[in-house]
């Protein structure tokens, strides 16, 4: 069981959203603006929140920015607008997923279930060299879930680490569009797959001097070379 925070100003929508969670053993709260929302987290710990972009008074981006200032809770974005700005934006703020209404309930909790999986907390004694990986002046720490570029704290978005653990995992070796979807979203993804170029965008200007250890392969997908 999970504890969902919904935060969307159409009633029909949040129940909509809730009955599915609940029917799956989550357990809900749901609120009708990005101010209740951050009011919220304040009081309570959530393992994932379900955000509207377009509320009254804060908006969903507002909102999203100022809880990910106190507490680190992933954030699934909801928005009528689907336009390239939008989900660019969306994933500069640090949201994990971004669906475009109307949506499939069932597909929205797989996203919400893979984003659960995907936080769930492990708690290992001891780190071992398996647990680091490396790419030129890279160094990703797997346990404290920390990124360094030449041995600078490099803060990365859960979607931005988890891409770059799958580049490192397979380096020298071209990964399409498509497997790095399933990989890191977990599922199969029916939406654009420009996303992962924009996360690829994104990505590389927080590598500094190695951004360019990230290659596009033309019509084949990404690879990571040292």
């Amino acid at each position: 069981m999970a504890r969902i925070l919904i935060a969307d100003d159409e009633p029909d929508i949040a129940r909509l959203i809730e009955r599915y969670a609940i029917r799956e053993g989550h357990e809900v709260t749901s609120v009708s603006n990005g101010d209740e929302a951050i009011a919220a987290c304040r009081k309570a710990d959530y393992d994932v929140i379900v955000m509207d972009v377009m509320m009254p008074d804060t908006d969903g981006f507002t909102a999203c920015k100022k809880i990910r200032e106190f507490k680190d809770i992933p954030v699934l974005m909801l928005s009528a607008r689907g336009t390239e700005y939008d989900k660019l934006f969306g994933f500069e703020v640090g949201v994990d997923d971004y669906v475009t209404k109307p949506f499939s309930p069932k597909e929205l909790l797989a996203r919400i279930n893979v984003i659960l999986r995907r936080h769930t907390a492990t708690a290992p004694v001891a780190k071992r060299e398996e647990d680091v990986l490396r790419g030129g002046g890279i160094e990703m720490d797997m346990l404290g879930h920390n990124v360094y570029v030449d041995g600078v704290k490099t803060d990365l978005t859960a979607k931005e680490y988890a891409i770059l653990q799958y580049l490192l995992r397979n380096k020298g070796i071209v990964l399409s569009r498509d497997k790095i979807l399933n990989e890191v979203w977990g599922y199969d993804y029916f939406g654009d797959d420009r996303t992962v170029d924009w996360q690829m965008k994104l990505l590389r200007g927080k590598l500094g001097p190695y951004r360019d250890c990230i290659h596009t392969i033309r019509g084949a997908g990404y690879k990571f070379e040292d």
